[in-house]
């Protein structure tokens, strides 16, 4: 199917300020960015429930989420779904498959309607080869993706239940923490999230009460007030390492 000029023009436009976004392109090469952009794809409209790739399939693309979710997920031997992370706008993965055989390690779906841009590998494997500057800031991201991970085998050792949904609560604030009462809604199902967490859907819903009855937040569907942010920092970061807030 032929792309239109304006569609054309409008992809390449919009690849490249999803580009931009991420901090590994920030420094790139101008040619680096106009060789991605002009070869990347606007995926639209993507349902929920589209698988994008299976873990071990080789690997063309990679991607930015312009809008809605992604599921990062492995599935065990018993058949059990292994939730590895729901990535948001902004965020980019698939990447590290040229370090991985040019294979993914996981798999991805669709989670609610979302917005993609697409890049080819390829292009970017021969970026890295071409500039050492390029290879290093590829080096620190996979470095920083790997300290997060790192935090989240922390969490999962040292905090409860209710400590790591309100460690999840407190990263959905975003700049929003700090400034009084906080008003969030879930962005996708409360069984998702529990996955995400490493805690079982009954447990999800103890550890919503434990919160509401320890720091005061308000529940209401998938609406959660946040009523003192002190009290929630207090009571969710007292085990972990880090001091609030977060760096990604």
């Amino acid at each position: 199917m032929k792309t239109a000029p304006a569609d054309r023009q409008a992809a390449t436009s919009g690849a490249a300020d999803a580009l931009q976004k991420i901090e590994f392109f920030r420094t790139a090469p101008p040619d680096v960015i106009r060789d991605l952009c002009e070869r990347a794809r606007m995926m639209a409209d993507l349902p929920k429930n589209h698988v994008l790739f299976m873990q071990g399939d080789p690997a063309e693309w990679f991607y930015i989420v312009s809008a809605g979710w992604v599921k990062l997920f492995r599935e065990t031997l018993d058949g059990d779904e292994a939730v590895l992370d729901v990535m948001p706008q902004g965020c980019i993965f698939g990447e590290t498959a040229i370090l991985e055989d040019n294979n993914y390690a996981c798999s991805a779906e669709i989670v609610e309607n979302a917005v993609l841009y697409a890049f080819p590998l390829s292009v970017l494997e021969q970026a890295i080869k071409a500039h050492n500057d390029l290879a290093l800031s590829m080096l620190r991201h996979i470095n920083k993706k790997n300290i997060f991970r790192e935090k989240e085998i922390e969490h999962k050792t040292v905090q409860s239940a209710p400590q790591r949904l309100g460690c999840y609560l407190l990263r959905l604030c975003g700049n929003k923490a700090g400034k009084g009462p906080v008003i969030l809604h879930l962005p996708h199902d409360k069984v998702l999230i529990a996955a995400r967490l490493g805690i079982q859907p009954e447990t999800f819903s103890r550890a919503l009460q434990k919160l509401q009855q320890d720091v005061g937040i308000k529940v209401r569907g998938y609406t959660v007030e946040i009523t003192d942010m002190n009290a929630l920092i207090g009571y969710t970061c007292t085990a972990c390492s880090n001091v609030f807030p977060c760096e990604d």
